[in-house]
């Protein structure tokens, strides 16, 4: 497992895939490397790339996969590795097909025409980084602004292509200069020379994970049986017996310690979740981070909760009412700690704003070898022009954002783009929050006490460094499989494309925001999942918590909030002191401050689970290292993806009747 997965950055992750070995890299001048690559390594001349069949596939396999991301997100606050599990499920559809259709035997699915549908894949897989789990819903939880599809639409529209954009002049210096790892991008490489060489392990890695897909198919539809058989109820007239007897078969929404602590879940949500998803979250998250998850579960819901309700403190029981006051200790610890794992990060800061010297005339005069192949600069000035410019006046028409601080956060993106993407190539880490977060502090001085500005300037920020770090690890892989990375760059559009259009739809039937009226005023109530222990939005949290201690100040927290911020401020700096300083074999034994943080923010039951599925996972490995490099990945993939998609057919199926109603609305 990559240091991506390992400790993910702050409150936003991305499960990636196994990091491989660095790429040789031959110690000659930058014009000879660059004839050497174009002689020895590009095929993107002679071998298929970008087709019809690549493009469409990644567009339908990223989109269906960013619904199973914006899922998991909104419950988790994690993101799914997208890249290699599409590789795999590519390269058995075409497969498969080869055996049927013979045009397809013919020509058999290419090594760069996989690379390509997983840009597509990846863009469109993550296109909930660019606000959906963050930003927008936090501008709910804050303000009670729910944004319509179309805002939706046209937010991301605009975010994700700067995003993709500002990757394009990085290129040339991160990875065909630099020779910047990229460890995911490593990885993806190597599972694709991998499955095209021999195909028999990666068909093993499908069955898996459609197998397990299968099986997360299997316990949502269980756990969703009492709802089910309303339904039918209501629509077919289905016998009030048979609808009692589906209501005692369903699978509890969580489960308790031991037989007979049915309240300890009720009350304080200590229990295991009804679900396969945590579980096989945490198989991939990793040991540390799932020991870190149970300790800081036991310590809020079991330790503080009880003697909190006790005192007065939280008035109630429930996680509802739990969450209010420990979100705020649990946030500052993630805060602190992203913000100073940051900053401590000093060296490769300052080699990220070099990169504006050598792309703005400090480098090479002489004629890049690889112009002909490269995205030429002209995409990157007009297509930062053309998105940049939507966002501020996005910025302007939607959110009152003043013009000159539109182009300030446009500005800010491109600068902290840079560092997000050379933090991203050293070390597999792209700090989407605290890409974020810096915008958010640096507005609470330009512009104090506006929330709406503070979220939505730090969502461009966030959202595009989120797809330059993305496309940047697609064409390293691309670097190494000797692709055209202009063909992978407009591969990247498309997914966004599909990403969007995939996702802003089920999201607005998923968190059940109420809809804006026609002249843009707010309902004044509506029943939402949002912060719930369904739908808990932790990344939406934080970025909420934020926005409203620099609105408000100190004085809105609630009793004891406040002490309790430096307590967790304290401890997220010291562990992330200790991280950098302490011998590397001691490391492994400290918590992480992410998962500490975390087990604030979501239900105790979701961080035991997680815990179960990082120690199964464990266990497996020091049982059997190989069989569980094997299936671990693709095994916990396909329980997420299978569960959390049949979760949204769940919710489709039981917004049925209304659904139309609201479309039609929205639309009209």
């Amino acid at each position: 497992m990559s240091p991506k997965d390992a400790i993910p950055p702050e409150d936003e992750f991305e499960f990636a895939e196994p990091s491989a070995a660095a790429p040789l890299s031959a110690p000659m001048a930058y014009e000879d490397q660059a004839r050497w690559w174009l002689a020895n390594v590009y095929q993107g001349d002679q071998v298929p790339q970008f087709t019809p069949r690549a493009i469409i596939s990644g567009m339908a396999i990223g989109g269906i996969m960013s619904i199973s991301n914006l899922y998991v997100g909104l419950k988790t606050g994690w993101g799914l590795g997208v890249t290699i599990t599409a590789c795999i499920i590519a390269f058995a559809v075409f497969r498969a097909m080869e055996a049927i259709v013979p045009a397809y035997r013919r020509r058999p699915f290419s090594v760069l025409e996989n690379l390509t549908m997983s840009s597509a894949a990846s863009a469109a897989g993550y296109i909930s980084s660019a606000g959906l789990v963050s930003s927008i819903p936090a501008l709910y939880m804050a303000t009670g602004r729910a944004l319509t599809w179309w805002e939706m639409m046209l937010w991301l529209g605009a975010v994700a292509p700067l995003g993709v954009c500002m990757a394009i002049p990085l290129k040339r210096q991160l990875i065909n200069i630099d020779q910047l790892p990229f460890p995911t991008g490593i990885a993806t490489a190597e599972t694709l020379r991998g499955i095209h060489a021999a195909g028999v392990e990666a068909m093993q890695k499908a069955k898996a994970l459609l197998w397990t897909a299968l099986a997360g198919f299997g316990v949502k539809l269980w756990a969703s049986l009492g709802l089910i058989g309303v339904s039918l109820k209501e629509r077919f007239a289905l016998p009030q017996a048979w609808c009692e007897r589906l209501d005692r078969w369903t699978l509890p929404d969580a489960l308790p310690l031991w037989p007979g602590q049915q309240g300890l879940i009720d009350r304080l949500t200590l229990g295991f979740e009804g679900s396969t998803i945590m579980v096989a979250a945490g198989a991939i998250m990793g040991i540390r981070v799932g020991v870190s998850l149970l300790v800081g579960a036991v310590i809020y819901y079991g330790v503080l909760a009880p003697q909190l309700i006790e005192r007065g403190v939280i008035p109630g029981d429930g996680y509802r009412e739990i969450v209010k006051w420990i979100l705020w200790p649990s946030t500052a610890m993630m805060v602190v700690s992203g913000l100073l794992a940051f900053a401590m990060r000093w060296r490769t800061i300052g080699r990220a704003f070099g990169e504006l010297v050598a792309i703005f005339g400090g480098g090479d005069r002489h004629r890049d070898p690889l112009a002909d192949v490269e995205a030429p600069a002209s995409w990157f000035i007009l297509g930062v022009l053309l998105s940049g410019s939507a966002c501020v006046v996005l910025g302007m028409w939607r959110f009152q954002i003043s013009w000159w601080m539109g182009i300030v956060a446009v500005a800010l993106t491109f600068l902290l783009s840079i560092v997000a993407a050379r933090a991203t190539g050293e070390t597999d880490i792209t700090p989407i929050s605290a890409m974020g977060k810096i915008t958010q502090l640096a507005y609470g001085v330009i512009a104090p006490s506006n929330m709406t500005t503070n979220l939505m300037t730090a969502s461009i920020t966030a959202g595009a460094a989120s797809h330059s770090a993305d496309l940047l690890t697609d064409l390293k892989s691309g670097y190494l499989l000797g692709s055209n990375p202009r063909r992978q760059t407009l591969a990247q559009f498309f997914g966004v494309v599909a990403g969007i259009l995939f996702c802003v739809p089920i999201y607005t039937i998923v968190v059940k925001t109420p809809t804006p009226a026609a002249d843009g005023s707010q309902p004044a109530a509506a029943e939402t999942n949002l912060g719930t222990a369904q739908l808990p939005a932790p990344s939406a949290k934080v970025w909420a918590a934020v926005a409203e201690v620099l609105n408000r100040g100190l004085d809105g927290l609630p009793p004891g909030a406040i002490w309790a911020m430096v307590i967790g401020g304290a401890l997220g700096a010291a562990l992330t002191l200790a991280e950098e300083f302490l011998p590397r074999p001691w490391v492994r034994w400290l918590p992480s401050a992410t998962g500490l943080g975390i087990a604030g923010v979501v239900p105790a039951s979701n961080s035991i689970s997680m815990f179960l599925g990082a120690l199964i996972a464990w266990l497996w490995t020091k049982w059997n290292a190989k069989s569980a490099e094997k299936y671990v990945i693709s095994g916990s993939s396909g329980l997420i993806a299978g569960e959390s998609l049949t979760g949204v057919a769940v919710i489709l199926w039981l917004e049925g009747p209304h659904l139309w109603e609201a479309l039609r609305a929205a639309l009209w």
